[in-house]
């Protein structure tokens, strides 16, 4: 395989804030300005078509442009071009690194498709909801980004994210900071900045019609009550066709209050369950990116679905 790689670093301001995780995060914040700097243009643009191809010339009018401006603006050695009212700093705490590659087949004969994707986990953020079942999608991504050893470091479209690959193909991770009810202000953004389209949109969230620690993909779906999902519908112009991963976490007991229920920790049981879940998650979510919604992914849920029934 021929592989072609684009890097460049940003070199913003330092930020720290709580994830929601239980952990403080030194970040990165991209302004309004920066976001909208065309001497870096998103990362999918190189792409074109149908098939999502290589496109030479596009990739080699970026290089000839970005030469250009390299000639023209003398940089020191030790720094990299930063953007405008942006501080250089000799030694960035976390330079992003973007890798895209030309689209070609694997030896196992399945074509991976180098679009990038958007993964984003639904949940609130703060200490305070750490661990409760509404922020079991949040987990998800902390779980990803430890395994495929994704920084989540810079804040864009009110949301924590990390910019890193799984295999070869991009990915976008993020945790929405503007609460449940509005993550949809943060997923619309970013799936335009960084030109995803819906169906590599992948949320993760909690869903209460599974039973405890049972996993579900699926290509596309309805909201299901789900007031997260409701707004990321609503920042997408109602569209639902995008990919859904959900995290079982069962019903209220009895006449428990719903809310009281989803703001309500695991028991030791359930957490338990969690785990040996959140595992299982990451090697689905790598499946998805790499291979898309094929057998594997259909053995997969069936495989969940019964995965505590005795025989």
């Amino acid at each position: 395989m021929r592989i072609i790689s684009v890097k460049y670093q940003l070199y913003p301001k330092k930020r720290t804030i709580n994830g929601g995780g239980g952990q403080r995060h030194s970040v990165n914040t991209v302004s309004s300005s920066a976001a909208s700097n065309p001497l870096f243009p998103p990362f999918s643009s190189i792409f074109s078509g149908k098939n999502n191809n290589f496109s030479f010339p596009s990739f080699l009018f970026f290089r000839i442009h970005l030469r250009s401006m390299l000639q023209a603006v003398s940089v020191p050695k030790s720094c990299s071009i930063s953007y405008s009212r942006i501080p250089c700093y000799q030694r960035p705490l976390v330079p992003t690194r973007l890798r895209v590659s030309a689209s070609l087949p694997e030896p196992n004969g399945v074509k991976v498709e180098y679009t990038p994707w958007l993964i984003v986990g639904l949940g609130n953020p703060g200490n305070k909801y750490h661990g409760t079942r509404h922020n079991v999608g949040f987990e998800m991504i902390d779980r990803v980004s430890q395994e495929e050893g994704i920084l989540l470091n810079t804040i864009q479209s009110k949301a924590l994210i990390g910019i890193g690959s799984i295999g070869e193909v991009p990915v976008v991770l993020a945790k929405p900071q503007a609460y449940m009810n509005f993550s949809g202000e943060s997923v619309g953004p970013l799936a335009a900045y960084y030109q995803v389209p819906l169906r590599h949109i992948l949320l993760v969230y909690d869903e209460m019609s599974l039973p405890n620690g049972v996993l579900r993909l699926q290509p596309k779906g309805g909201h299901g009550h789900h007031n997260g999902v409701k707004s990321v519908m609503e920042h997408l112009d109602g569209r639902r066709e995008f990919p859904r991963f959900c995290i079982g976490i069962g019903n209220p007991p009895g006449t428990m209050d719903m809310k009281a229920y989803l703001l309500q920790k695991f028991s030791d049981t359930e957490r338990k369950q969690v785990y040996a879940a959140l595992d299982q998650g990451v090697e689905a979510v790598r499946t998805v990116v790499l291979e898309g919604f094929g057998s594997r992914i259909s053995r997969f849920n069936i495989g969940q679905k019964y995965k505590y029934h005795k025989v």
